[in-house]
């Protein structure tokens, strides 16, 4: 073999070994027998000392330093693997695996303490992976910014710094249009009762399918958090059910399909390589913030849902689709971050970002983590934490050491918005459609403009490329102010 090929082989046995890691952390989040957490954090261990060692094995180096790639695609894979392998190469073995036993520990502590209202049990698990994360923030950053080299992972080429400046911008038009929206009168009412979990689950398959999820290809199951796993033919996601709240079951199923048809339509040469996935969390969040919001969020699509709700579980108290409309999309108090209104959802994020950016420069303590919470939340949103798990206990992402994670759902937002603004000006007649429960050609725009390509382009230039102009958050502002500005004549 060539110097390429043989990279390229490696990293495709390497691709193949992450799968199956991915899949042992769907079958935790999902159908693990309780009892099996510590054997399941050994095994997790054992595979990321084997995959930490392929991919700082000094042959990369070498193949690297003399491959010839063959094309624009091969050029790409390089530049993936090169990044990959510096990354690896920084951080000790013994580290990464510790990294990888404590996320899986740490898991099922975190359920436990959510489930029991119960800070205190989770907080020394925390500790410890705080500790662990700013070990390796220090490893990666040699000297540089430790939340920077985490944020990295996630979001190539983005610093905190730009995240921090993109707030600042995003903040003030934010709380003016919730505070004029909140201050209005006529106020949406709130959708009462209680709904059943079969019939749910029964229209978030429906719902999956209009959106272009392959069941062929993947499978549909609750989990406590719902997330997507996977890529090429095996992309699962999961949902949950809230009897009182079915927009909870079937925006988070949108949501997650937004994600998973990211990874089944990704050109199918790029399968089992650094090429065969989402190319940064924020591009992942785009597209399903676009999927959920930018289309399941609309008027034109909100009017056939109203239709499919009232078909299946008959009249459930909203008179007809304008009221439906403004219903799912009404602005509320609420705590939890997944199941925010467009507006506020960003706020939540701001607050986390600030948070765990403390945490990791060692600014704030785990032991003063919930304090600092509650006491941001109350100054954010104007009103107390009421428990743990409508708090600092509500997210999966610290316990399993996702630090620097939170800022990409922001960028996910402002990405779509910079999408949508592109795609109004393709498909002026795209709400017929989408009013008829038809989103395909947004969909199909989507695939063409962005999923396809995998890691084919740096994040913010597959965005550009796609939108025609450099990616910003005027278009989400913008979109937002219209959209709410009618709901709520303001």
């Amino acid at each position: 073999m060539t110097a390429f090929e043989a990279l390229a082989a490696h990293d495709r046995e390497t691709c193949a070994l992450e799968q199956v890691m991915g899949r042992l952390r769907w079958d935790q989040e999902v159908m693990m027998p309780r009892g099996a957490g510590a054997q399941r954090a050994e095994e997790m261990a054992a595979l990321e000392t084997v995959l930490h060692a392929r991919r700082s094995d000094t042959r990369i180096g070498d193949w690297l330093a003399t491959a010839e790639a063959p094309d624009a695609a091969g050029v790409a894979l390089m530049r993936l693997i090169r990044r990959d392998y510096d990354r690896q190469s920084r951080v000790p073995l013994d580290l990464a695996a510790e990294i990888a036993r404590t996320a899986s520990l740490s898991h099922d502590i975190w359920a436990e303490a959510r489930a029991r209202e119960d800070t205190a049990h989770f907080l020394p698990i925390l500790s410890r992976m705080v500790a662990l994360k700013r070990e390796e923030a220090a490893a990666l950053a040699a000297g540089g910014d430790g939340y920077d080299a985490l944020l990295d992972e996630y979001e190539p080429g983005t610093t905190g710094a730009d995240i921090a400046a993109m707030f600042d911008r995003m903040r003030p038009r934010l709380r003016a249009l919730r505070n004029a929206a909140l201050a209005a009168p006529g106020q949406p009412a709130p959708l009462l009762g209680e709904f059943e979990r079969e019939t749910q689950m029964r229209i978030a398959r429906i719902l999956a399918e209009v959106f272009g999820y392959d069941f062929q290809r993947g499978r549909l199951d609750l989990a406590v958090h719902p997330f997507s796993s996977g890529s090429g033919d095996d992309v699962r996601i999961s949902t949950r059910i809230v009897e009182a709240d079915p927009f909870n079951c079937f925006y988070s199923t949108i949501h997650e399909v937004g994600h998973a048809a990211y990874e089944q339509n990704i050109d199918r040469a790029f399968v089992l390589s650094r090429l065969g996935r989402g190319v940064s969390m924020g591009v992942h969040e785009s597209q399903a913030r676009f999927y959920e919001n930018q289309i399941g969020r609309s008027w034109p699509f909100c009017a056939w849902l109203f239709e499919k709700m009232r078909g299946e579980f008959g009249d459930f108290g909203i008179a007809g689709p304008e009221e439906f409309y403004a219903t799912v999309n009404r602005l509320a108090g609420g705590f939890i971050r997944t199941e925010a209104d467009e507006v506020q959802y960003n706020l939540h994020i701001m607050m986390r970002f600030d948070l765990e950016r403390a945490l990791i420069a060692g600014d704030l303590q785990v032991g003063d983590l919930e304090a600092a919470w509650n006491d941001r939340f109350e100054a954010d949103f104007g009103y107390e934490v009421d428990r743990p798990s409508h708090g600092m206990l509500q997210d999966v992402h610290w316990a399993v050491g996702l630090f620097g994670y939170f800022p990409t759902y922001s960028l996910g937002n402002v990405y779509a918005g910079c999408l949508m603004q592109a795609l109004c000006a393709d498909l002026p007649g795209l709400d017929a459609k989408v009013a008829q429960g038809d989103p395909g050609s947004a969909t199909a725009w989507l695939r063409e403009k962005v999923q396809v390509h995998g890691g084919l382009r740096e994040p913010r230039a597959t965005v550009a490329r796609a939108c025609g102009f450099e990616p910003h958050e005027g278009p989400l502002l913008d979109y937002l102010e219209a959209k709410f500005s009618r709901i709520y004549a303001l």
